[in-house]
């Protein structure tokens, strides 16, 4: 070795000595901070009942500027699915396998995961990340059904569903005491949303840039009941009626909070090395129907309603208005900004996406429903795999009432109610025309696809769930 290079070696390991280091153990903390660096950090933001035409970059007027900027620093995914209602599409989010195969299609208070199953959460965490939980968990409204049982590190907000906002109560009735941290119950001050955002924040600033990390946020806002300051209220001023300033105000609040999250992510160095992913459970709800009235909270005469335009239908219907979600997802420096997806994704994809980017393997076959976006999200060109070309998303509806499928441009609906119903959504975004008389074998072929998808619904159903099945809500 030259002796330029021993000297210097030396006075390195001189130097470290000094410091009470030594020279190889500063090599192996650089090298595991090496190894943890290449695991993204991931941090999910869920809104409740957040129309798909109420965001900022789909010409909604709430007053929303963090996600907007957030936006425009991120890859949309247009045509992305969810459930029709919020339990379902959290339990697709952390299975990566669509609800109904757990008897899962509406708001659901009894236990959706049989003890064991491997959720995004516990994979995470087998890979050395650490977890959390803060906001509405709605998958098992008992503390013993509770997230910390299901890969979460840790937990904190609401077992059960939208609480109200300053009584953290959800409805009346068994599950009424809902709030908790660690899936011990307890009572807090403040407004839902910002205690949110301050357990997020807080888990965000205790993290070490040594080991990755997987928070999951999803905010009980805009679902009713709702109540806000009249600072939210004011900055939505130039919105006319009552119940849209109403929601608007409580959008505005959690776009706030999002930012609270987003700038603790800034001043800890986490920001390069992090996905964020923002989507609504659900579209909005229709301002004819009973919960928009009978839970307005302090506003009792008005009339709260999402907006899904220009798609059709709302919260708890088959329509795209339904299941459909404004959706975007940031990875700086890996992920384009302003990359537009518009071939059919569905929520149970982000489970095998991200458990591929953070080196994760299923040690046996999980049944999912999900696909690997990777070749979406990171290659140039956008170019699709086979199996992304080919697929379906399929959907079943509150209570098995129906059911849809859709394949490329092509959408199928077969409902107890109105039958059978195809749509050309390239064409018809809308879902105005119905081409099932003039596409019988269109028609023909997606039913046998959806009848082959459905095969597996229920197959995963816990002893709670057998014996209540869920209702809506």
């Amino acid at each position: 070795m030259p002796s330029n290079l021993v000297s210097i070696r030396t006075f390195i390991g001189l130097t470290l000595s000094f410091l009470g280091l030594t020279l190889s153990s500063t090599t192996a903390q650089a090298d595991e901070l090496s190894k943890s660096s290449s695991k993204p950090n991931l941090l999910i933001f869920l809104a409740d009942d957040l129309g798909s035409a109420d965001v900022p970059w789909r010409g909604g007027n709430y007053a929303m500027p963090v996600l907007d900027a957030l936006a425009k620093e991120s890859a949309r995914l247009e045509s992305h699915y969810v459930h029709p209602m919020c339990s379902p599409t959290r339990a697709a989010l952390l299975s990566g396998r669509y609800a109904s195969r757990f008897g899962c299609t509406g708001a659901q208070n009894e236990l959706v995961y049989p003890v064991g199953t491997v959720t995004l959460a516990s994979a995470l965490q087998s890979v050395g990340y650490r977890t959390a939980l803060t906001g509405k968990w709605h998958l098992g409204s008992k503390p013993e059904w509770g997230p910390n049982h299901y890969g979460f590190d840790e937990s904190y907000g609401s077992l059960a569903g939208g609480v109200g906002p300053y009584v953290h109560q959800y409805k009346t009735g068994p599950f009424e005491k809902t709030w908790h941290r660690n899936e011990k119950l307890l009572s807090e001050e403040g407004h839902v949303t910002d205690l949110i955002a301050r357990e997020a924040v807080r888990f965000v600033e205790a993290q070490s840039a040594a080991k990755p990390f997987f928070l999951y946020v999803p905010f009980t806002a805009v679902h009713v009941p709702i109540s806000e300051p009249q600072e939210w209220l004011d900055r939505n001023s130039h919105i006319a009626d009552a119940g849209t300033r109403l929601q608007a105000a409580c959008a505005s609040h959690m776009d706030d909070a999002i930012g609270r999250v987003l700038a603790a992510l800034d001043n800890r160095g986490f920001r390069d090395n992090t996905i964020v992913v923002f989507f609504s459970d659900n579209g909005g709800h229709d301002a004819s129907s009973n919960v928009s009235q009978a839970y307005a909270g302090d506003y009792p005469n008005v009339k709260i309603a999402g907006h899904n335009t220009p798609l059709r239908g709302f919260k708890s219907q088959l329509y795209d208005g339904g299941i459909r979600s404004a959706t975007i997802i940031r990875w700086p420096g890996r992920i384009a900004p302003g990359l537009q997806i518009d071939q059919p994704t569905h929520t149970v994809d982000f489970f095998p996406t991200f458990a591929k980017f953070a080196g994760y393997e299923p040690p046996q076959d999980l049944r999912w429903d999900g696909h690997d976006l990777g070749s979406l999200l990171l290659s140039p060109g956008n170019k699709l795999t086979p199996a992304l070309a080919d697929r379906t998303v399929y959907c079943s509806g509150v209570g098995y009432r129906g059911s849809a499928l859709r394949q490329g441009r092509w959408k199928l609906i077969v409902d107890r109610k109105n039958g059978t119903e195809l749509y050309d959504l390239v064409a018809d975004p809308g879902e105005s025309r119905n081409l099932a008389s003039a596409e019988p074998e269109r028609a023909a072929k997606l039913k046998a696809l959806m009848q082959a998808a459905a095969a597996a619904d229920r197959d995963s159903v816990t002893e709670e769930t057998r014996k209540k099945p869920a209702k809506g809500d």
